[in-house]
């Protein structure tokens, strides 16, 4: 529990800034890992699957699950979300049964239905494009290999028979949230870009919500983001910075941008509907010294009905992370 208000958790995109080497960002990511696990206030700690951004470097999430498992001690790792269209529920089966082998009672297991890329790349991937409409039943399949007894005759994840790792639906939609409920698991809620149907899907959730072996009572999850500093003006500072970041990063998909996203370009588009796009994204954003964050963090978790929070610590620089999360474990 949060030393001040909800259960916090972290979610980390491995970000990579302009002109840094992947390995750095990545050596990033375990300096924060071993942080948030020092500090004993953060439940969970999650990364999430894109694929051809450049940006990111979560791709190979259960890679990246395995480092950082190692090279901590307490907190929970694992996926928000791995995007089960791209793959087999067996070979994510064995996968993740493998990390519980190594790190009992450490994994999560989130599961998303989008494929998180674009149309391209999915056929790199070697995807279905129809995939998602079997993701109800990819899951209950995954469900089985994780649990005693397979539900495909013959077939067993080894590792992975009996691990029972725990299974978290990721959603932006009500979709999610009525297969969550259907098949009693925890539910969590993208809303740290896509806010809009939040407070309607995790309703539905726990309206519908029916109990299983995982899950007797509906869990929540809810994200946002969260730039916190030790001055209110530092912190609306680094967040003008991760802003201007999105904007770049939305419009690097656009072609008429691209190869020419220098700073001036950004300035031009700070006022475009590119930008009023990624403000959108970022509505559920907490900015600002520890007192307002935690103010923010307690009206967000009752808006939300969110028995959890799990927030992408945004601000640029690792000096300013790490403080980050100092702050969010303070009692102060």
């Amino acid at each position: 529990m949060s030393p001040a208000g909800p259960r916090l958790s972290l979610l980390d995109l491995a970000t990579v800034g302009r002109d840094q080497p992947i390995g750095e960002a990545l050596e990033t990511s375990v300096t924060l890992a071993q942080k948030a696990d020092s500090l004993g206030t953060f439940e969970r700690l999650w990364f999430a699957e894109h694929h051809n951004m450049p940006s990111i470097a979560s791709a190979a999430t259960a890679v990246l699950l395995a480092h950082v498992a190692a090279r901590t001690e307490r907190i929970r790792v694992g996926s928000g979300g791995v995007m089960l269209p791209n793959h087999s529920p067996l070979v994510i089966a064995e996968q993740f049964g493998t990390l519980a082998e190594l790190h009992p009672d450490r994994i999560d297991l989130g599961l998303g239905r989008a494929p998180g890329t674009d149309q391209v790349t999915m056929r790199a991937l070697r995807a279905d494009p129809r995939a998602s409409e079997r993701f109800p039943d990819d899951v209950l399949e995954l469900q089985g290999y994780l649990s005693d007894e397979s539900l495909v005759p013959t077939i067993n994840a080894i590792p992975g028979r009996g691990t029972k790792v725990p299974l978290y639906i990721l959603g932006s939609s009500l979709f999610g949230a009525q297969l969550a409920a259907r098949f009693g698991l925890p539910y969590a809620f993208a809303s740290h870009f896509a806010p809009d149907a939040l407070v309607q899907a995790i309703e539905v959730y726990r309206r519908e919500f029916r109990p299983s072996e995982q899950l007797p009572e509906p869990y929540a999850i809810a994200a946002l983001n969260v730039v916190v500093a030790d001055e209110q003006e530092h912190a609306e500072a680094l967040a003008a910075s991760v802003l201007r970041s999105r904007v770049r990063s939305l419009a690097s998909r656009v072609p008429a941008y691209a190869g020419r996203l220098d700073d001036a370009a950004v300035d031009a588009l700070m006022d475009s509907p590119v930008a009023a796009q990624a403000r959108h994204m970022m509505t559920y954003s907490a900015v600002g010294d520890i007192t307002t964050v935690r103010d923010y963090l307690e009206r967000f978790a009752e808006h939300a009905q969110a028995d959890e929070l799990m927030v992408t610590n945004a601000a640029p620089g690792l000096d300013n992370r790490l403080r980050a999360l100092e702050l969010l474990a303070s009692t102060d």
